[in-house]
C-alpha cells in the first residue's frame, strides 16, 4: 500500500525526459516541433471507448485512476509531445452547485439552468477547491507518476464566457442567444457571474500545478459567438485577468508555467490575445499561419491549426497538408496541433500520420536553418 501512496503526493515525479513542448511555449530552440491534438484521448480510439463502455461520464471524470488511464492511452500509440489531462470543462459549474449529466445522443445537459439574475444565488461562491475538484488533483498527480516523465502534462480550464455560456443554455446551443441575452439585458449580472467564475478557475488552476500539472490551457470554445465589442467587454478582461493572478500567485512560490489561451474563432481579437500574459496563443484552422505570426509580432508562441476534417484525407495529403502548415508557422515558437479537438469517427493511423509528418518535415526544416 506505501508504494501506492506516494502515487497521490505531488512530489519526487519522475524527471522529464522530453521537453521540447515547454521549450516550444517559451520560444526557445527545439530539435523538432512539438505536437500534440485537442481531446487526443478520445471516442476515435478502440480502448478509448472499452474503457469507457457502460459507465457514467463524470463518474470517469471523478475516477483519478480512470482519467490517468485515458490520458495516457494515446501516448501508448503516438509519440506526442505533451498529455492533457483527461477531464471536462463542466466540473467547474459541478463544483458551484449547478448539475450536469452527459446525455447520450445530446451531450451535456443541465436540468436546472440559470434563467434571470436571481438564480445567481444558487450557486456556491466560495468554493473549496481541494474539496470540491480535489479528484481531478488526484488525477494529476496519479498521471505525473505514471507518465514516468515521457512528456510533459497540461492542465486546463474552461474560461468564464464560455461556462457562463453552458450554465445559461442548459448544454450546447448554435446561437447562444439565451446567455447572449444577459450580457445585452443583464450586464451587471453577467460580469457578477464572470467575476465567480473567474474566482474560481484561478484556484482551480493553482490546485493543477500544485499536483503537478506542467502547463496550462484555458478554453474560450465560444469566443467566436461574440463580435468584437462584447468579446472585450465580457472575455478578454477575465482571460487577462486569470493569467495575471495564476502568474502572480506561482512567481511567489518561484514557480512558472507556460499558460495557453484558445479562444476559437476570435480571430477579431488574435493582436488583443498575444498580449494577454499567455506564452502561447491557440489558433483555429479559419487563421492563416502567415498572417497569425505577422498579427501577434512574435510576442507569443502560436499553438495549432490543421482542420480536424484534413484528418479524413489520405495519408500523403496529410503530410502535404503540414508541410504547408509548417512553412507558413514556421519552426520557432510553434506547438503544431489541430484547430479543434479530434472527432470520434476519425482513423488512429491518420493520427499517427499527422504526428509523424510534424516531426519528420519540422526536423528537415531546422536542419536546413
Amino acid at each position: 500500500l506505501t508504494a501506492d501512496l506516494h502515487l497521490l503526493n505531488p512530489k519526487d515525479f519522475p524527471q522529464l525526459k522530453n521537453d521540447t513542448f515547454l521549450r516550444a511555449a517559451r520560444g526557445e530552440e527545439i530539435e523538432h516541433v512539438p505536437v500534440w491534438c485537442m481531446r487526443q484521448a478520445g471516442r476515435y480510439l478502440p480502448e478509448f471507448r472499452e474503457s469507457r463502455a457502460g459507465k457514467d461520464f463524470f463518474e470517469t471524470c471523478q475516477s483519478p485512476e480512470a482519467c490517468c488511464e485515458l490520458t495516457l492511452q494515446p501516448l501508448r500509440r503516438f509519440p506526442f509531445d505533451a498529455a492533457i489531462i483527461f477531464s471536462d470543462i463542466l466540473v467547474v459549474p459541478q463544483a458551484m452547485g449547478m448539475d450536469v449529466q452527459m446525455v447520450a445522443g445530446k451531450g451535456p445537459t443541465f436540468p436546472e439552468p440559470l434563467k434571470e439574475p436571481e438564480d445567481l444565488q444558487r450557486l456556491q461562491v466560495k468554493v473549496d477547491t481541494a474539496k470540491e475538484l480535489g479528484y481531478v488533483f488526484r488525477a494529476i498527480t496519479l498521471t505525473r507518476h505514471k507518465i514516468e516523465g515521457k512528456v510533459p502534462l497540461i492542465g486546463f480550464s474552461g474560461a468564464p464566457w464560455t461556462l457562463m455560456s453552458y450554465m445559461i443554455e442548459g448544454g450546447g446551443s448554435n446561437t447562444h442567444s439565451k446567455a447572449k441575452r444577459w450580457l445585452y439585458q443583464h450586464p451587471e449580472a453577467s460580469h457578477m457571474l464572470l467575476k465567480m467564475l473567474t474566482d474560481v478557475i484561478v484556484e482551480y488552476l493553482l490546485g493543477q500545478v500544485a499536483a503537478g500539472a506542467q502547463a496550462l490551457q484555458v478554453f474560450e470554445s465560444h469566443a467566436g459567438i461574440l463580435g468584437p465589442a462584447e468579446f472585450k467587454e465580457f472575455s478578454l478582461p477575465y482571460l487577462r485577468d486569470i493569467a495575471r493572478r495564476v502568474k502572480d500567485k506561482l512567481k511567489e512560490a518561484g514557480q512558472d508555467v507556460p499558460m495557453i489561451v484558445f479562444a476559437k474563432d476570435a480571430h477579431y481579437a488574435l493582436e488583443e490575445l498575444s498580449q494577454s500574459n499567455y506564452e502561447v496563443v491557440g489558433l483555429d484552422w479559419t487563421i492563416d499561419p502567415l498572417s497569425a505570426r505577422e498579427r501577434t509580432g512574435g510576442k507569443v508562441s502560436l499553438q495549432g491549426n490543421m482542420d480536424p476534417c484534413a484528418l479524413y484525407a489520405p495519408k500523403e495529403r496529410i503530410s502535404d497538408i503540414v508541410k504547408k502548415m509548417l512553412e507558413g508557422f514556421g519552426t520557432r515558437g510553434y506547438i503544431a496541433n489541430l484547430g479543434h479537438g479530434v472527432y470520434p469517427d476519425m482513423t488512429p493511423e491518420n493520427i499517427g500520420a499527422f504526428v509523424e509528418a510534424v516531426h519528420q518535415h519540422s526536423k528537415q526544416m531546422i536542419k536546413q536553418i
